[in-house]
């Protein structure tokens, strides 16, 4: 959760601004200096919102917008293409969205949560804190981009560009273009149509380069970084089951989880994942090592039904369960490390027959749910870790990155894979959800150059034209609002 001082220094610095902004404006000596000074640097200041505009990319802009003619008309011409399926699909995108978000809410499907495309970020409660400056710079490039691209295009179609700014609205960062409206209504609905379109379509392609990066990463850093070989600890989260002097340490590389191979960070989540869904691992342990290392209290049944034989207060003794040829329930209390550090794994005494010496499958018995886990890493002793394999599999942070020379961090890699990882889910999720027909989003004018387009022959009235827009603006503005609010409740109630 978002501490309260940062919400309250957050209202305060914005009360702030507005009290002194307020004061200067309304102060007669300083009242035409302070106005003009914000005139002059394109500065606008609102309650929880501020806004600068400039002239000075202007030139840069119109240099962008009359290069190669052929060449941007085609680029755009492919921009309108997709902001028209776009367009349509994040109907259908929203519709599914809200459809899983109601069975979530009635439990009545065992979808995960995570598995949504579309979920709302709240800062503090589903985005953690470390997180913030990768979400918040996204953002804001990501709405750079999208108006980079409006601008542009509109150049092309000959519109006249009065500036480029950027804004701030409570703490979220934002881009804008000032376009002259005048020339915007005068030139053709497909032209309008390929400037409204520019937007999602240029979000779209950082997705996508944003994409190609992490796909490529491991080729771009080859020099610097080697991958494949395991998954290497850069954090291990305070008081979690991984800490402690016979836990996990930044710099190990996690070879094995049980007998399943860890090349990277995906295989360290898939052994997890198999671990909580199969019985309990066994171990191969020899009888004599078995009788001599045994040393059993009374046995007695748990609430959950399944026995405890250790009856001492050692934290290394756990009990083991196994059978013999006379004997199929048999219990052991066993010190964990020296029974099974190096054995082999194994589910009945069949797989333990491998070598002359007789041994015997032993297996944790634990309460439900509960595993004793076995994790290989180097250059230290494996560590063995009793519990709920979920606390264990989130205990550290992993990166498949392997510096080649001691002086390179050990974050750098995973810097640029997070922060592409969020101009991926943001960029792209800023292409949709401009692209959805809604009051006040780039789909509501893209709905109506396409309608002007596409229906200007079969409904000759404007002002039924205009009508059928205004129902599936509607339409995608309830759909939206919905996705939204059920979305805040699903992230906030829970």
């Amino acid at each position: 959760m978002v501490p309260a001082a940062a919400v309250l220094g957050a209202v305060g610095v914005w009360c702030a601004l507005y009290l002194a902004d307020s004061l200067l404006k309304s102060s007669k000596s300083l009242n035409t200096w302070y106005e003009e000074w914000l005139a002059y640097h394109g500065i606008n200041i609102s309650p929880f919102h501020i806004r600068w505009q400039t002239t000075l990319f202007n030139r840069l802009f119109g240099k962008v917008g009359r290069w190669k003619p052929q060449l941007l008309c085609l680029w755009f011409n492919l921009g309108l293409a997709f902001g028209v399926v776009t367009m349509f699909a994040s109907i259908i995108l929203l519709a599914k969205t809200l459809v899983q978000t109601l069975a979530l809410m009635t439990g009545e499907t065992s979808t995960v949560q995570n598995e949504r495309i579309l979920q709302v970020v709240v800062p503090g409660i589903n985005l953690p804190a470390s997180q913030m400056a990768y979400f918040f710079i996204a953002i804001l490039i990501s709405g750079v981009i999208h108006e980079i691209g409006h601008g542009v295009a509109a150049i092309r179609e000959q519109v006249r560009f009065n500036g480029f700014g950027v804004f701030l609205f409570i703490i979220y960062p934002g881009a804008f273009v000032d376009l002259y409206t005048n020339h915007l209504q005068l030139i053709s609905p497909v032209q309008q149509l390929r400037i409204f379109c520019a937007g999602v379509w240029h979000n779209f392609i950082l997705a996508l380069i944003a994409l190609i990066v992490l796909y490529l990463l491991p080729l771009f850093l080859l020099p610097l970084y080697y991958t494949g070989i395991g998954a290497l600890v850069t954090e291990v989260h305070e008081n979690s089951p991984a800490s402690g002097p016979r836990g996990l340490f930044v710099g190990d590389i996690i070879k094995y989880v049980e007998d399943c191979s860890v090349h990277d960070v995906e295989n360290w989540h898939k052994c997890f994942e198999d671990i909580s869904l199969k019985p309990q691992t066994g171990y191969c342990i020899n009888e004599e090592t078995l009788r001599h290392l045994n040393s059993m209290g009374r046995a007695y049944r748990r609430l959950d039904g399944t026995m405890e034989c250790c009856s001492n207060n050692s934290l290394v003794d756990i009990c083991f369960s196994y059978s013999n040829n006379l004997d199929s329930h048999l219990y052991a209390c066993l010190p964990a490390r020296k029974a099974i550090e190096s054995s082999q794994i194994c589910q009945t005494n069949m797989d333990c027959q491998k070598e002359f010496v007789p041994s015997l499958c032993v297996k944790p018995s634990l309460e439900n749910q509960t595993r004793l886990i076995r994790v290989t890493h180097s250059p230290k002793m494996a560590m063995l870790f009793v519990g709920h394999p979920i606390h264990l599999q989130y205990a550290v942070s992993l990166t498949n990155y392997m510096p080649r020379f001691n002086f390179l961090h050990l974050d750098f890699p995973v810097v640029i894979e997070t922060f592409c990882k969020y101009l991926l889910s943001l960029s792209g999720a800023l292409a949709v959800i401009n692209a959805v027909p809604c009051f006040a989003l780039d789909g509501q004018w893209m709905l109506s150059s396409f309608l002007e387009i596409t229906l200007g022959s079969l409904i000759v009235e404007k002002q039924n034209r205009e009508l059928v827009g205004f129902f599936i603006l509607l339409l995608g503005s309830a759909l939206l609002a919905s996705n939204v609010v059920l979305g805040l409740w699903m992230v906030t109630a829970r």
